[in-house]
């Protein structure tokens, strides 16, 4: 069986987007994503400096850009299970035939602006804190009125929050655990991103959807989301809502992966999922980073799809 991944925030490095230039239609794609999203995709994925690209208004729509860029030119339909990080899920969502690229990139501009706004209104931010006991870590980070905006793996969670409360947290972490700050914006995935939600639901309420063609799992909580409204609904919450990526990893597992192919800019979630799938039966990996890694990631689905299609490899 066989999995998609889409990243999230973060995965962004300066030029990431210019080897991909030289296939047929991506230079018109961009284009046209980019008066979709109010961004100039093209130049923010080439030529534009690490601190352009950490913009959350900017980087949003930019990462799901690449990875829907990418995905065109796989065999989708061979692929069995998909998945997104945080902002990825919205280009997994389109993968998953729930609404269109050009949706996809409308929403991600829309959420990228707002939360972005959201971040303006108040001082906060996150900080990784790495290894603990994860009752004691979730334990501390409640006393320091914190959220775990983040459960990426075993020992991975993001705390999110007031700026005093993240300098407590890292004057007295949790014993055996490690606190690093990271360089965003605000506390993502929090209530304080309230007025984003509200601002994206406005906008998502009037969408027409489908639902998924193939195993869509959630940042929620892991689950197969079956109805495409649903699915938006949850893309909506999100905003507000921890990223649940230790469960999504779990539902990979549960559901027998045996392949996984990160699109670009790929390599945090491959990680996530190499650490944490190990042993006997851990998944085969491809990271697509540049239209060099095709070859591997059409090979990769060709050997570990539910649904072989004669002449995929191709």
């Amino acid at each position: 069986m066989l999995a998609v991944l889409s990243p999230g925030q973060g995965s962004q490095k300066p030029g990431f987007l210019t080897p991909w230039l030289d296939l047929p239609g991506a230079d018109t794609n961009l284009r046209w994503w980019s008066a979709l999203a109010g961004a100039d995709l093209l130049r923010l994925g080439t030529v534009a400096e690490a601190d352009e690209i950490k913009d959350t208004a900017r980087t949003q729509p930019l990462l799901v850009a690449a990875s829907l860029l990418a995905a065109g030119e796989l065999p989708l339909e061979q692929v069995d299970v998909v998945a997104g990080h945080s902002v990825g899920e919205l280009g997994a969502t389109a993968i998953a035939g729930v609404f269109s690229a050009e949706v996809a990139i409308a929403l991600a501009g829309v959420r990228g602006k707002e939360m972005a706004a959201a971040c303006a209104l108040e001082p906060t931010g996150m900080s990784a804190v790495l290894g603990g006991d994860p009752e004691e870590v979730l334990a501390a980070l409640e006393k320091h009125g914190l959220h775990p905006a983040n459960r990426n793996a075993t020992g991975q969670v993001v705390a999110a929050g007031s700026l005093d409360g993240l300098a407590q947290l890292a004057a007295e972490p949790p014993e055996k655990a490690r606190v690093r700050p990271l360089e965003v914006a605000g506390a993502f995935h929090t209530p304080y991103m309230a007025p984003a939600e509200t601002a994206l639901a406005a906008v998502a309420g009037g969408m027409t959807v489908a639902d998924p063609v193939r195993t869509l799992l959630s940042d929620l909580d892991g689950t197969a989301v079956t109805q495409g409204r649903e699915m938006v609904e949850r893309l909506v919450r999100q905003v507000t809502a921890p990223v649940r990526w230790d469960l999504v990893m779990r539902a990979l597992a549960d559901l027998g992966v045996t392949g996984v192919i990160e699109l670009p800019p790929a390599g945090t979630l491959a990680g996530l999922v190499k650490r944490e799938l190990k042993g006997e039966g851990a998944p085969e990996i491809v990271t697509l980073n540049t239209p060099d890694d095709l070859p591997a990631a059409r090979d990769l689905i060709a050997r570990h799809s539910g649904h072989p299609i004669e002449g995929a490899t191709r």
